[in-house]
């Protein structure tokens, strides 16, 4: 993944591959970005890692597409392919959504997602979605969600078939992402997270500790 000509476009902003738009000016909505446009640079490396091929995604033009210097990316993150790893990086969002014992996760999970999006202005977890089907450097996306989400959750969870159910609960977590991203002045929109999470926690929950977990 290194010595590649910088000279490509990553493509619009736009609706990133973790749910959130593109930013510009080195800022984005939705949370602060204290001026140093370090945010605004992962939310378009996100967009661009999950949609093209390493080769063709240049840190020129990821710049661009986030209203910064080049010279920033080199300073925030050294390389491309240290910006890579980060966005590679699935380990910083599971410590949040994860941080709640079995009995009560599955309705931490919707509010640590839900809060997370607001925040980052973008889903911590959707960029995978995009890397399905892609025999490239985008493997490793999946192979680090699998090692430090699924399987770390399925360490957490009680009872027999914690591997199958860790992967439906990344299922769920994952296509509630979707959904919000879909639907982004839909229903869901005009409710709080908590009732949200009235309604999506309990399926959650029954994954996370069965009848038979015990």
């Amino acid at each position: 993944m290194n010595g590649q000509t910088d000279h490509t476009t990553t493509g619009g902003a736009g609706t990133g591959a973790g749910g959130g738009t593109g930013a510009g000016g080195g800022t984005t909505s939705g949370g602060a970005d204290p001026g140093t446009g370090r945010r605004a640079i992962l939310l378009v490396a996100r967009r661009a890692f999950a949609f093209r091929p390493y080769a063709e995604v240049t840190l020129r033009a990821i710049a661009a597409d986030a209203g910064v210097s080049p010279s920033l990316i080199v300073k925030h993150f050294g390389t491309k392919e240290a910006l890579f790893n980060t966005v590679a990086d699935f380990g910083p969002a599971a410590d949040t959504l994860l941080a709640a014992p079995p009995a009560s996760l599955g309705r931490h999970l919707v509010l640590a997602l839900l809060r997370a999006r607001e925040e980052q202005s973008s889903d911590p977890l959707l960029r995978v979605v995009f890397s399905l089907g892609k025999d490239d450097e985008r493997t490793l996306l999946r192979e680090r969600f699998d090692a430090q989400f699924t399987q770390r959750l399925a360490a957490l969870l009680p009872g027999p078939e914690a591997a199958l159910r860790a992967e439906l609960i990344a299922a769920q977590v994952l296509g509630l992402g979707v959904t919000l991203s879909l639907y982004r002045a839909g229903a869901a929109a005009a409710v709080t997270p908590e009732r949200l999470a009235d309604l999506y926690a309990p399926g959650l929950q029954r994954l996370v500790t069965p009848a038979d977990a015990a």
